[in-house]
């Protein structure tokens, strides 16, 4: 009987010990917290869309009779059209970017005079016409930084542009004796693609990581635009004299929007540890 409770009291004694020496240990800390990686602004494909509208200029009308006028003033303007177009694009970092446009350029109704001094007397031609283009450009952009969302950015492009002339009317009226071109000359619709150059500039303003709205300028070169020959009223067509539309240029106005084609980064739930 003795022995059983000697058996006892040396149990609870090395109990009594064991939980003494468990309070006494130091408790290990929980594992320090891993922060989700960063995720790096690498590049991507996009696509994009623009509309907007143009502010056309031409330089001057050259015709084939212009070698018999002496001085020769004219006032010429388009009005303003809309403008279309698509794109598809690279983002190679965040500073780098580069696409290329397709765009039609709407219907613009062109209209001018010319006060003309020619030998034997002087005279005045006004002219009626519509303008339309397709543009394709390869283009390259810089971001300049990015505060608040928005990124301003500058570009430049190259390409081609089909520069359509139609409906040209020249109404002329001379006085003082005979002049060129007296009453009415039509010219058939002529299309070609001339080399053109753009610079951009604007701000884009990032919607959600996927989606940016950009508002753009564009200063656009399209080269030349060309009618067929002139022939009168009735249909005589004596000689080769085809008018010109000497530089024809666009400060554009844009909104654009474009669509980030890489996977959105993956969301990754805070670490949860149960004690």
């Amino acid at each position: 009987m003795r022995s059983v409770k000697f058996l006892i009291a040396a149990g609870a004694a090395t109990l009594m010990s064991s939980a003494a020496f468990a309070a006494d240990m130091a408790i290990a800390p929980p594992p320090a917290y891993a922060p989700p990686p960063i995720v790096e602004d690498f590049g991507g494909w996009y696509l994009r869309g623009d509309i907007g509208f143009s502010n056309q200029r031409v330089d001057r009308l050259n015709n084939a009779l212009d070698a018999n006028n002496l001085t020769s003033t004219q006032k010429l303007s388009f009005n303003t059209a809309g403008i279309f177009g698509l794109g598809a694009g690279y983002r190679f970092n965040n500073w780098f970017r580069a696409d290329i446009t397709g765009e039609y350029r709407g219907n613009s109704q062109f209209h001018g005079t010319d006060q003309i001094t020619y030998v034997g007397g002087v005279g005045t031609d006004t002219y009626r016409a519509t303008k339309s283009e397709w543009v394709v450009l390869g283009n390259a952009y810089v971001d300049l930084g990015t505060w608040w969302c928005m990124t301003p950015f500058i570009g430049a492009g190259v390409g081609g542009a089909r520069v359509s002339i139609a409906n040209f009317t020249d109404a002329g009226i001379a006085n003082n004796g005979g002049g060129a071109l007296p009453g009415l000359a039509l010219a058939d619709d002529v299309a070609r693609w001339n080399f053109a150059w753009a610079v951009h500039a604007g701000v884009a303003y990032k919607v959600t990581p996927n989606f940016t709205v950009e508002l753009a300028y564009r200063y656009l070169d399209m080269g030349n635009g060309l009618t067929g020959d002139l022939r009168t009223f009735d249909g005589v067509n004596g000689i080769n004299n085809p008018t010109t539309f000497k530089g024809i240029t666009s400060h554009d106005l844009k909104i654009g929007v474009r669509w980030d084609l890489a996977n959105p980064p993956v969301y990754q739930p805070p670490l949860i540890r149960k004690g």
